[in-house]
């Protein structure tokens, strides 16, 4: 039995005539940065998304720096976030010359605890960014301070909330591209202008730079590949929750008190199905014997990252999110996934822990 934790060329196979045929139209019309293809894809996401305005961008990450230098992180300001997260993240927060002030996690969303952030929140606090982690919404915080919503694993799963989000379009997110791409969702005209005009070089007109940027650009292939899946994303999420239904149906047979499900909640878009076990490594050896591809999201808190040293943290500061680094294990759970995939899965599970039990 082979279970690949991702397929890409199956989930590309059930769209590859619209791709094929959006690269061709982009190749054809010479255009590669900008025009067209970009504002088209940028008002159809827009729509999809329920916000007013989204602005195209080279990648999530560089979907936050952008956020970060409208919004004032620098040196001097905080952003409060949570250590169980991508590092881009915090990357942005730290480049920009501000800290992170990390603040646990809620135990069974594993998602940013809104009473910790509104704690954390004090006369430094340029922002709070909660990370929609897994596809999971995190609760938002009631503060003064601007939220900006790190939703790169979660479109399509809640309206927006804060002052904007950050998409991303890494091939493996619910709507991927065939490379970086990113975006920024917000209801404020203002800032979508801003961030239109950091992402090129803060140039308006052409070589007359009005503010600081730079080259955050969504380029027109990636722009017109995502047009051409973005129809089918409505699809694709009721695939993976029919998976987490069946995944829930089987763990439920098997009765497993060894593990810990993801939260069943409406609103999730299951960018991954996240379970949690104390005896994670070995199960993740035992899967991967028998043929199952998994992921650990992620194996190291980040106020314990050797990269931010310099950010006062240690071993128990956040012993929540330090738990769940050393529990966490995600199953396959891709739209192009038999669905006879999860029961096989979870057997795999069930034979691991009755060999494990005696």
């Amino acid at each position: 039995m082979k279970i690949p934790f991702f397929d890409m060329k199956a989930e590309l196979a059930a769209v590859r005539g619209d791709v094929d045929r959006a690269i061709a139209r982009v190749l054809d019309s010479g255009v590669f940065i900008g025009g067209p293809e970009v504002e088209g894809f940028e008002r159809a996401l827009a729509a999809a998304c329920g916000a007013r305005f989204a602005v195209g961008m080279s990648s999530g990450t560089d979907a936050l720096l952008a956020l970060g230098m409208e919004l004032g992180w620098r040196h001097g300001s905080e952003v409060v976030t949570t250590p169980l997260t991508f590092f881009a993240t915090v990357g942005a927060v730290v480049r920009l010359g501000a800290t992170p002030v990390f603040v646990d996690i809620d135990d069974e969303r594993l998602t940013l605890d809104p009473d910790a952030a509104q704690a954390a929140c004090g006369a430094l606090t340029a922002a709070v960014l909660p990370v929609h982690l897994f596809g999971l919404p995190a609760a938002i915080p009631a503060v003064a301070c601007p939220v900006v919503e790190d939703a790169a694993q979660s479109i399509g799963a809640a309206p927006l909330r804060g002052v904007a989000a950050a998409l991303s379009f890494f091939p493996t997110k619910n709507l991927g591209a065939v490379g970086d791409a990113g975006a920024v969702l917000t209801d404020d005209e203002s800032l979508a202008d801003c961030l239109t005009l950091v992402r090129s070089h803060g140039a308006r007109p052409r070589y007359h730079h009005v503010t600081l940027g730079g080259n955050f650009r969504l380029d027109a292939i990636q722009a017109a590949v995502l047009a051409a899946k973005l129809p089918h994303l409505d699809a694709w999420t009721a695939a993976r929750r029919a998976h987490a239904a069946r995944y829930r149906v089987a763990f439920a047979s098997a009765s497993l008190d060894e593990v810990r499900l993801p939260p069943d909640d409406p609103a999730h878009v299951y960018h991954q199905f996240v379970i949690r076990t104390p005896a994670r490594d070995a199960l993740r050896a035992h899967l991967a014997a028998a043929g199952i591809g998994t992921e650990i999201y992620y194996p190291s808190p980040l106020h314990l990252a050797p990269a931010l040293e310099s950010v006062p943290y240690r071993a128990g500061s956040c012993p929540r999110a330090e738990r769940a680094c050393a529990e966490v294990l995600a199953l396959p759970i891709h739209p192009a996934l038999s669905p006879d995939a999860p029961a096989l899965i979870v057997e795999s599970i069930r034979s691991f822990f009755r060999g494990v039990g005696g």
